[in-house]
């Protein structure tokens, strides 16, 4: 099968014919219809993620199942299913513990996958490796799904947009009537931008300095546009929300700088909620007489706080129902052996989310 390998950070992927990896008693082998490129896969590209090369990137897709392993239970051949960026295995602590996207596979999703040409192993980011015709791929990152949607807008739930839906609704809670702002309007926070809408709040401020994603999050739901090369960001939010600032801030960049701003952009007691993918080696300094003063409540969202096997079906239902906007999100369609242009596309920030089709 067709496979993109990261062989050298920063350099272009290999796009080659690899054998199908042998299927343990609880992986399932999937034909993948739709893989959409996130920049978590940048960090892992460009070497500045834990994960050593090489690998194969990607990990939010959705595909058909064609093989499961003796044990598996989850999803049965035939079934559609949507590829998680988080495992949930439905059986330790965390997760019947309502916190599946700490899951402990977490810890051994990145085991050594593919065989390469030269002799060596490969593994799959977040255990997919999803930058190919197929995967085998345990069955705790699979959810089947019955659904109209179309693939690439599927695919979308498997990192981004449930990532970003999940922080608002799950992680911050955002509620009625309330303001929020979002820092970094690519895929994840406008997915944020969309929760902050379905959970009704009044005041919804985009900020990015790219010009068609303020536009866009203004389309998806923003109330607000403001651009960081007009001024402090920070005075911008808090000369929209009555000189208070937002009552809930996010940071969906991954940047130390961006998460300060959103720290200091949140009104007093306010949320602050950080789910941008830092490098591997960043560092986050606030000052502590406002971390503690404050009464500000900061908290990490892994995955948003996802809990897969039951946000995916509420998910999908919402795009269903005409209330989760997921044809926005889709900018370009591309093939796999065009992923290096879907990789460039991310790096120039042209778009929302580029999908390998």
């Amino acid at each position: 099968m067709k496979v993109a390998v990261a062989y050298e950070a920063g350099q272009p992927l290999v796009v080659e014919d690899l054998p199908v990896p042998a299927i343990g008693p609880r992986d399932v082998l999937v034909r993948i219809s739709a893989s959409g490129i996130c920049h978590t896969d940048l960090h892992v590209i460009e070497g500045r993620s834990a994960l050593p090369l090489p690998i194969v990137p990607g990990h939010e897709a959705c595909g058909i199942a064609l093989e499961t392993g003796p044990e598996v239970r989850r999803v049965k051949p035939g079934d559609r299913v949507l590829a998680s960026v988080a495992p949930a295995c439905g059986e330790c602590w965390w997760c019947v513990n309502g916190m599946s996207n700490h899951c402990e596979l977490n810890s051994a999703k990145n085991q050594p996958r593919f065989r390469l040409a030269d002799g060596r192993s490969a593994g799959a980011v977040c255990g997919c490796g999803t930058f190919a015709e197929a995967m085998v791929v345990a069955e705790a990152s699979l959810v089947a799904v019955q659904t109209s949607l179309g693939d690439e807008e599927l695919a979308l739930l498997g990192c981004g947009v449930t990532t970003g839906l999940a922080a608002a609704l799950n992680t911050a809670r955002v509620t009625p009537g309330s303001s929020v702002a979002v820092i970094g309007c690519g895929g994840v926070g406008q997915s944020v931008i969309q929760g902050a809408r379905i959970a009704g709040a009044a005041v919804i401020i985009a900020i990015d300095p790219v010009a068609a994603r303020r536009e866009g999050s203004l389309r998806v739901g923003a109330t607000h546009a403001v651009d960081p090369g007009d001024g402090n960001p920070v005075e911008q939010v808090r000369a929209l929300t009555g000189g208070r600032g937002a009552d809930y801030s996010f940071e969906a960049v991954g940047r130390p700088e961006l998460m300060v701003q959103a720290f200091n952009m949140a009104r007093t007691a306010g949320s602050v909620t950080l789910l941008g993918m830092p490098a591997v080696t960043d560092t986050l300094t606030l000052p502590a007489i406002q971390a503690v003063f404050s009464g500000k409540r900061l908290s990490g969202a892994s995955t948003g706080g996802a809990q897969i096997l039951r946000d995916f079906p509420r998910f999908i239902g919402l795009a269903e129902a005409g209330r989760l906007d997921l044809t926005a999100m889709v900018s370009q369609r591309i093939t796999l052996a065009e992923v290096n242009k879907g990789i460039d596309l991310v790096h120039r920030a042209e778009g929302v989310r580029t999908v390998i089709v």
